[in-house]
């Protein structure tokens, strides 16, 4: 079983991150390939950035149905869920964002939850999706610690402190359950637990969990009505995708031009939004003279 997990901003170092926290919680069976664009929003952070995170999700399928074997699942990395409803229309196979998984699976761990996310500005978008979900009567709070996303990509031990005590508060307030409102807190999970005292989730494992159940279970996307296959096909601006590639834990992030050379996306550059963070060391560029193609089930390492 492949699952791509995107995340929709340009921060490869936030998407090696994600890509380690859905490994450690995969199945045996299970390949996660992790990617982002190399060009796009650097963070998600307003509505006009998750205009350009719902594109990127958009050309990251569309490459990926190019390949001669498309993934079984598609999990979208970022908390407002970008893209999910037009991804849902492109494919038969499940499509999960971590918002939605992470309230649901919540709702089960607990009778209340709370959700901490980053900036202010996003908890308009995150009582959206409370709605959406249904989920007004399990949600007791929503909070903003006020961390960027991108300082989420070193998180020392201020930015844990600040989420500790928002957690605290909701619980508090009558949360059973704490729900980890960005991607970027993905590795976070097991310490805030042993901090907070009640369980937490991230939507990065619980929206890999819920794919990979639903590969199993044989479940689908729904092609009846609103999620039929769009009488016109996507067209938008060309990107390059990163690749956290299906090695080891923190392997190193490739860049595919337009998601992939055999991408049918056709167009011109996304502008960039903000300077990229520094490459890993490891970094390489997929599609020059020294990159290799991107592994496959059949000869990568596999994640428990």
């Amino acid at each position: 079983m492949r699952i791509l997990l995107i995340n929709p901003n340009t921060s490869r170092a936030m998407t090696a991150k994600i890509a380690e926290a859905a490994r450690g919680v995969a199945g045996p069976d299970v390949l996660i390939d992790a990617v982002c664009p190399a060009n796009g929003a650097a963070a998600i952070e307003s509505h006009t950035d998750e205009i350009a995170a719902a594109a990127a999700v958009i050309e990251a399928i569309t490459a990926d149905l190019a390949r001669v074997d498309p993934a079984d699942a598609y999990v979208i990395a970022c908390f407002g869920d970008p893209g999910l409803d037009a991804a849902r229309e492109l494919v038969e196979a499940p499509v999960v964002g971590i918002a939605e998984a992470a309230m649901h699976l919540a709702a089960v761990s607990g009778r209340h939850f709370g959700v901490v996310t980053t900036l202010s500005r996003t908890l308009g978008r995150a009582h959206d999706l409370v709605a959406r979900y249904g989920m007004e009567r399990a949600c007791v709070s929503l909070a903003a610690t006020g961390i960027p996303v991108l300082d989420l990509e070193d998180t020392g031990s201020e930015a844990v402190s600040l989420i500790e005590r928002h957690g605290v508060e909701a619980a508090a307030g009558g949360a059973d359950v704490i729900v980890l409102g960005c991607a970027g807190m993905a590795d976070l999970c097991t310490e805030l637990t042993a901090r907070i005292g009640v369980p937490v989730v991230d939507g990065v494992a619980a929206a890999v969990g819920m794919a990979s159940g639903m590969v199993r279970m044989g479940l689908g996307t729904s092609k009846r009505d609103e999620y039929a296959t769009p009488a016109r096909a996507f067209v938008a601006g060309r990107g390059t995708v990163a690749d956290a590639g299906a090695g080891a834990p923190g392997a190193g992030v490739a860049s595919n031009e337009g998601f992939g050379a055999e991408s049918a996306v056709r167009g011109v550059d996304f502008p960039p939004h903000g300077a990229d963070v520094a490459p890993n060391a490891d970094v390489r560029v997929a599609g020059s003279a020294a990159s290799t193609p991107p592994p496959q089930a059949s000869d990568a390492t596999v994640f428990a």
